[in-house]
């Protein structure tokens, strides 16, 4: 491009404004961002794995199935109600042994076997068949240490004889015989967790002529309780 000078009175001369020239034409020769092949690809590949992960998602939907699962805490023991129970989405498992919804009137009006809590996944071992153990009985509550209470889980339901221990350094006292130590039979109604020590809170179903002296051995700590065969 030519560079002009406007001539100044006395001095010498001056270049002249570019603007003043009129309008710089445009060059179509501009250099082209060329966009590498190894950014094309890496998208090509996000591209192709968020595909495959929508694919897997949708397939896993599709598996699923509408099984049983507790709408909240139900202690062992209970008689389960609708209200109890909620559906729930599941992924089939050859482990699990999940009850279907279209089951859910087989469960109803059952007892809980064992506490459910709230979320779980409802099997046919959840429930038994059967009223309430604790129906008309008194419920005695007993703090069972290890080495008091079988090694064997007790569950809601068992068939259970509570006999009367002797204190530390006291020979057994019995009504029926000295080789006979007093015992009481009982129904597990519910089991709580263990505590730091291992030891666990036995709510048993005893006879209203029988919940005295239940309580009377309870709170002396004195008592075992022994699992009955199952006939």
């Amino acid at each position: 491009m030519t560079t002009t000078f406007a001539k100044k009175k006395g001095g010498s001369p001056q270049p002249a404004d570019p603007l003043s020239q009129g309008p710089v034409p445009i060059t179509q020769d501009a250099p082209r961002r060329r966009r590498r092949p190894v950014v094309i690809g890496a998208g090509l590949a996000m591209a192709a794995v968020g595909a495959l992960v929508s694919v897997w998602q949708f397939n896993e939907a599709g598996d699923r199935v509408s099984v049983i699962a507790v709408a909240h805490d139900v202690p062992a023991g209970d008689v389960v109600e609708a209200s109890d129970l909620v559906p729930a989405q599941v992924a089939p498992d050859p482990a699990l042994a999940p009850v279907p919804v279209s089951r859910q009137s087989d469960i109803i009006g059952k007892t809980a076997a064992a506490d459910l809590p709230r979320g779980s996944i409802v099997t046919n071992a959840s429930v038994r068949s059967g009223a309430d153990v604790a129906a008309g009985k008194d419920i005695v509550g007993i703090l069972a240490k290890p080495g008091q209470l079988p090694a064997r889980p007790l569950r809601a339901g068992d068939d259970v004889v509570i006999v009367s221990t002797p204190e530390e350094g006291r020979a057994p006292t019995s009504s029926k015989s000295a080789a006979t130590p007093d015992s009481i039979t009982a129904v597990v109604s519910r089991v709580s967790e263990p505590d730091a020590n291992g030891a666990r809170v036995v709510d048993v179903a005893a006879a209203g002529t029988d919940s005295g002296p239940l309580a009377t051995w309870a709170a002396g700590g004195r008592v075992a309780i022994v699992l009955k065969a199952k006939s």
